[in-house]
């Protein structure tokens, strides 16, 4: 169901919203391109974009990275914490509230990624991206997963039109960096109550050249 906005909707008083409504754990689960694309590297440093409750962070941190989260809203991110600490990677992450529109954490990062960083409300996604793709050491990972079709239970119109992985690409313009893989890749998904289809995530992965 598309989500009703007020006149003056900003990232933070829907994500608020948004995640005050939900009353049941989180599942846990990391993100699948995460697991797949992250599988051989040597942990290190990570920054995870639009981290909502922690799911892909904590998972992260269980495979040995120190991990910096950064969402909008505090009560996801207070969850996310909650979370850390109840499975032992507290140490291992720090969460922090950003518009992330003006600003991401800062550091040196040998991972940065986003994961499905859609929002129905107006922001700098491409900026946002750029941002992180700055923090990257040299040798380090880029990685962004984006909806490339509408799945079922999707928020937006089922005609929505997604850029593809190379238009995002040119878009953010880092010419110098190596590709990993950039592209489409089909998956099996289950969205509420159950329900599963195949979506289609269009998928960036690149790493920054060393000097």
């Amino acid at each position: 169901m598309k989500p009703v906005l007020t006149p003056d909707e900003t990232s933070r008083s829907f994500w608020e919203r948004h995640y005050g409504k939900m009353t049941t754990p989180s599942d846990g689960r990391p993100s699948a391109m995460l697991v797949r694309f992250v599988a051989g590297r040597a942990p290190g440093r990570a920054l995870d974009l639009g981290c909502g409750r922690g799911d892909d962070a904590i998972w992260l941190a269980g495979q040995g990275w120190h991990v910096t989260g950064a969402d909008v809203s505090e009560t996801a991110l207070a969850a996310a914490r909650a979370s850390a600490q109840a499975t032992g990677v507290g140490s291992m992450t720090r969460f922090e509230c950003h518009d992330l529109s003006a600003t991401v954490p800062e550091g040196s990062f040998d991972l940065a990624f986003s994961m499905f960083m859609h929002s129905p409300v107006e922001f700098d996604r491409l900026g946002a991206l750029r941002r992180a793709a700055a923090g990257v050491a040299p040798g380090g990972l880029l990685l962004i997963a984006a909806h490339g079709s509408c799945p079922p239970w999707s928020w937006a119109d089922p005609e929505t039109a997604y850029p593809t992985a190379e238009e995002d690409l040119a878009a953010l313009d880092l010419p110098e960096w190596r590709r990993v893989f950039v592209g489409p890749i089909a998956r099996e998904a289950t969205g509420p109550n159950g329900v599963r289809a195949t979506v289609l995530d269009t998928v960036i992965a690149v790493e920054k050249v060393r000097p």
